[in-house]
């Protein structure tokens, strides 16, 4: 690199070298394609989870993991404490995993530990802070053991369907050891340890998940949209989903909690998805905004059929792009038919895609939607899609900006978003199209 950009002037850009020096060039070096920008765009799409790169461990989760303290919590194979509910199911292995509760060594209401919906004013160090307290006990099965007689499958399936903090015994066959867990779906927690023992005292189920467990005539899809509307929380249903609680009796299974969580967000937003595409249009275009963990976001709404879009923008030393020398932009978007193929950037597109379904179907209301994400260097680990599904939530509860035109609705928007309107235009499939077909000679001053 030629050194630090200080601007452009006269069509010539002009660069500051560590020694004081100020060089100029016709073209911006900065906007040239680079190796290492190409590698972060590749990032983007894996987030630690495809392992594109080629290597068996992500080498930016790895590099976090080198700046955090990773002490055991506990060092005895002995632990007793409440657990949130809370429990994890592995895909390591598939289909013979890993399955088991996760305790903290903390007695009383723990629920806060893994209640994503509470989270809204926490930071990032705050998270990671009482999520690594969550230590992992680990039992092999295999993904159709959800019947098995096995003391700590039936033990482990009760805690997903607990209403609230039960105290439990665990007795691991070694001390637990390991990194605290970072990846863009699941939340955080910390290190884990084979399972010789687990007991539970006093659990008191969910009345409304036992019941769905115990009516094995209920397709599994059918029971997380009946529990939805009856006010469970997404997060709980996610956990009932991994544990094989769902489902017609011969075709329950294990799932994986990485998966688990993206098939409730995908299940629900396809079921709210149907009542949006029915509504009539929304009025004017809306404009609403959040910033938190360093991630600033802002939901455009437009009056027009179902549509949407999530564009994320990747600052360099973010989570995703930690060395890169420009920001990595990337979106996946569909169109009133919805999507034949899993979305490129992940898990997060099902997330926000089923908060915005949720604030249309409240207002009975029907609309294009794009979602544009900065996230800035504060944000340095990932910490799980909730975080995605949550702030979406929380800026639609905020009320919205209302303009006549997308270009006004931009002129606002460029005091929130640092990227430039040109962008993310360039970016969107979903803003050009509607700009194209609908009032392109209104925007043309962009």
């Amino acid at each position: 690199m030629p050194g630090r950009l200080l601007g452009k002037k006269n069509k010539r850009y002009y660069y500051q070298k560590e020694d004081g020096k100020v060089i100029s060039a016709m073209k911006n070096i900065w906007d040239r394609p680079r190796q290492n920008d190409l590698d972060n765009a590749r990032c983007i799409l894996c987030r630690g989870v495809k392992y594109l790169c080629g290597k068996d461990r992500c080498p930016i989760v790895v590099k976090q993991y080198s700046k955090m303290k990773t002490e055991s919590l506990i060092n005895s194979t002995k632990l007793d404490g409440a657990s949130p509910p809370s429990v994890f199911i592995g895909r390591i292995g598939y289909p013979k995993i890993s399955i088991g509760p996760m305790v903290p060594p903390v007695h009383g209401d723990t629920a806060y530990m893994d209640t994503p919906e509470t989270w809204g004013e926490i930071d990032i160090h705050q998270l990671v802070e009482f999520r690594s307290n969550l230590v992992r006990g680990k039992l092999p099965v295999h993904i159709t053991d959800v019947e098995s007689s096995n003391k700590i499958v039936e033990l482990t399936r009760e805690l997903a369907l607990a209403a609230r903090s039960p105290e439990v015994e665990v007795e691991f066959s070694k001390i637990p050891s390991g990194q605290i867990a970072l990846n863009d779906v699941e939340q955080p927690h910390g290190p884990s340890a084979p399972l010789k023992s687990f007991n539970v005292d006093n659990i008191k189920m969910d009345n409304r998940l036992e019941k769905a467990f115990y009516d094995t005539d209920l397709k599994a899809r059918n029971a997380v949209v009946g529990l939805f509307k009856n006010g469970v929380m997404v997060s709980k249903l996610q956990k009932a989903f991994s544990v094989g609680a769902f489902g017609l009796e011969e075709k329950r299974k294990f799932v994986p909690t990485r998966w688990s969580i993206t098939a409730v967000d995908s299940t629900l937003g396809d079921h709210l998805m149907g009542f949006t595409k029915q509504f009539p249009w929304i009025n004017e275009v809306r404009v609403y905004e959040h910033v938190h963990l360093d991630n600033r976001w802002v939901i455009l709404m437009m009056p027009s059929q179902w549509s949407y879009e999530l564009i994320e923008a990747w600052y360099p030393k973010t989570a995703w792009n930690p060395d890169g020398l420009r920001i990595s932009i990337m979106g996946s978007h569909e169109g009133y038919k919805g999507r034949t193929t899993y979305a490129e950037i992940g898990g997060c597109y099902y997330a926000a895609r089923l908060a915005v379904n949720e604030r249309l179907n409240a207002e009975r209301r029907q609309a294009a939607v794009v979602i544009l994400r900065e996230a800035h260097p504060g944000y340095i680990l990932p910490v799980g899609v909730w975080n995605v599904r949550e702030n979406v939530r929380r800026s639609l509860r905020n009320e919205p900006a209302k303009f006549n035109t997308v270009k006004e609705a931009f002129e606002h928007i460029k005091n929130i978003l640092s990227i430039s309107p040109q962008r993310w235009i360039r970016q969107s499939a979903i803003l050009k199209n509607y700009l194209f077909q609908t009032r392109l000679d209104s925007f043309c001053g962009l």
